[in-house]
C-alpha cells in the first residue's frame, strides 16, 4: 500500500530525482506527480513570486523512465513574465486552465518546451523548466533561487495500490479519481458479470472491495471471466473469491474474500458498506439483498443478462440490464428484475452467458456507479437502463427528479 514514505522512497531509488533533491530543490512525489515547489518567477506586476512546477511521473514499477516522453509541465502560478515586462516566450501552452491535479495542487497553466534531443530524465526536464522561469527573477534579485534546500514534510498518502496510479496523473485526473475512494464496496456474485465489475473496480481507489460468492472457480467460469486461468489453477479447485483475490492482490490491497452466499442469515453483513453491486441469478436472493439495502439506505446496482438462441436463424438475442437504487429512488426495481418465484431461476438456467456481454454489462454498471460518485457528468440521473443486442439500443428510464 502506498504510504507517507512513498515520496522519499521514490526519490531515493531514482538518481534523477535524488539529484534534484540533492541540488536543493524542494522535491515531492505525490499521487503520481513530481512536484518542484517554490520556483521563483516574475509576475505581471514585475514582482518576484513563487509557485510550483508539476510533471506527471513516468514509471516502470518504482523506477523512472528514460527518456521522458512527456515534455509538458503544469504551473501553479500566474503567467510568468520577463524582467522587461514581457510574457516569457518558448512555453507554448493554451492559456489559463485552472485544473486541480491533486489535493492542494491547482494548476493554472500548462507549458510545453521540448529541446531537440528531448529530456533524458526528470532532472534534465525539471531543472530546464526552473531555469526558463527563474532566470528573469534572478535578473532582478541575483540571490533568488529555487534551490532552497528546504525539507518537504511527508504528507499522509493512503492508497490501496501497490504501485503509483500513473495513468490518472498522466491524464491530470487524480483529483477527479479521488471521488471514487469509497471506504467499502461489496460485489455479490463473481460468476460472470461480477468478475468483470471487480476487474474495473480494482483499478479505482476504493479502499476495500469485499467479494461474496460461495462457489468454486470451475472450468466454465474461465471462459466468462477476465484474464486467463491455467489448467493447473483449475485443477487446484480454488474458490472464486480466493482466485480473484489472488489475481488482483498483485495490484492492490483491500480485497476481502467471503467464501459464502448471501441469504437471510448473512445479509446483515452488508450493513457497513458504502455501495453494493448485486450480480446474482436467484430472485429470492435479490429480494433479500435489495430489501435490506433499501431499509438501510445503502445505494446499489443490480445487473442482469438475458440471452437466448433464436433457433430458426441460429443467432443470439438478448439484453443487459443495469438498475441503480439509491436512498432518493428505490421503488422501481420490481418493474425490471424478478424478486420472487422460481420462473426467473428456470430461465437463468437455460440462459446463455457470453464473456463480451458479461463485460459490457459490468462496464455499464461501473459507468453508472462512477456517475453516482460524480466522476462522470450525469445529466439525466437515470436509475434504469437496458441494452438490447439485436437493435443496438440503450434505454434511459427512471430518471431522478429533485423535489422542489
Amino acid at each position: 500500500m502506498a504510504s507517507s514514505s512513498m515520496s522519499q522512497k521514490l526519490i531515493s531509488r531514482n538518481p534523477d530525482l535524488s539529484k534534484l533533491q540533492n541540488d536543493g530543490y524542494e522535491v515531492e512525489c505525490r499521487d503520481g506527480y513530481l512536484i518542484v515547489h517554490s520556483v521563483p518567477y516574475v509576475n505581471s506586476s514585475g514582482v518576484i513570486d513563487r509557485a510550483d512546477l508539476v510533471s506527471a511521473l513516468e514509471l516502470r514499477g518504482e523506477q523512472t523512465c528514460s527518456p521522458v516522453r512527456d515534455h509538458q509541465v503544469w504551473f501553479t502560478g500566474s503567467l510568468p513574465y520577463t524582467n522587461q515586462g514581457q510574457p516569457v516566450s518558448g512555453l507554448g501552452g493554451q492559456g489559463e486552465i485552472r485544473q486541480t491535479l491533486t489535493e492542494g495542487v491547482e494548476a493554472r497553466y500548462r507549458f510545453s518546451n521540448k529541446p531537440t534531443s528531448g529530456y533524458q530524465d526528470f532532472f534534465q526536464k525539471m531543472s530546464r523548466y526552473v531555469l526558463l522561469l527563474s532566470r528573469y527573477a534572478m535578473a532582478i534579485d541575483p540571490g533568488i533561487t529555487a534551490k532552497t534546500f528546504k525539507p518537504i514534510p511527508e504528507t499522509e498518502e493512503s492508497s490501496p495500490f501497490r504501485y503509483i496510479d500513473s495513468a490518472s496523473s498522466r491524464a491530470g485526473i487524480t483529483a477527479v479519481s479521488q471521488k471514487l475512494a469509497m471506504d467499502k464496496v461489496a460485489i455479490i456474485g463473481l460468476g460472470g458479470t461480477g468478475s468483470y465489475i471487480l476487474d474495473l473496480l480494482a483499478k479505482t481507489p476504493v479502499r476495500e472491495i469485499h467479494l461474496f460468492d460461495g462457489d468454486d472457480f470451475q472450468q466454465h467460469n474461465a471462459f466468462r471471466a477476465p484474464g486467463a486461468a491455467s489448467i493447473e489453477k483449475l485443477q487446484s479447485q480454488p474458490s472464486k473469491v480466493s482466485y480473484f483475490s489472488d489475481i488482483y492482490g498483485h495490484m492492490r490491497s483491500g480485497l476481502v474474500p467471503h467464501h459464502q452466499f448471501i441469504d437471510e442469515t448473512t445479509v446483515t453483513e452488508l450493513s457497513e458498506f458504502n455501495f453494493v453491486f448485486i450480480c446474482v441469478d436467484k430472485p429470492s436472493v435479490r429480494k433479500v439483498v435489495v430489501d435490506f439495502l433499501v431499509d438501510k439506505e445503502i445505494p446499489y446496482i443490480d445487473v442482469g443478462m438475458e440471452v437466448t438462441l433464436v433457433d430458426e436463424s441460429s443467432t443470439l438475442v438478448g439484453t443487459c440490464r443495469t438498475t441503480l437504487g439509491t436512498a432518493s429512488k428505490s421503488d422501481h426495481i420490481s418493474k425490471y428484475a424478478s424478486l420472487a418465484g422460481t420462473g426467473a431461476d428456470d430461465l437463468y438456467r437455460s440462459n446463455i452467458q457470453v464473456a463480451d456481454l458479461n463485460a459490457l454489462n459490468a462496464t455499464l454498471a461501473v459507468i453508472k456507479w462512477k456517475k453516482h460518485c460524480g466522476f462522470y457528468q450525469d445529466c439525466y440521473r437515470e436509475h434504469q437502463s437496458c441494452y438490447s443486442l439485436n437493435t443496438h439500443q440503450l434505454t434511459r428510464d427512471e430518471l431522478f427528479k429533485e423535489v422542489s
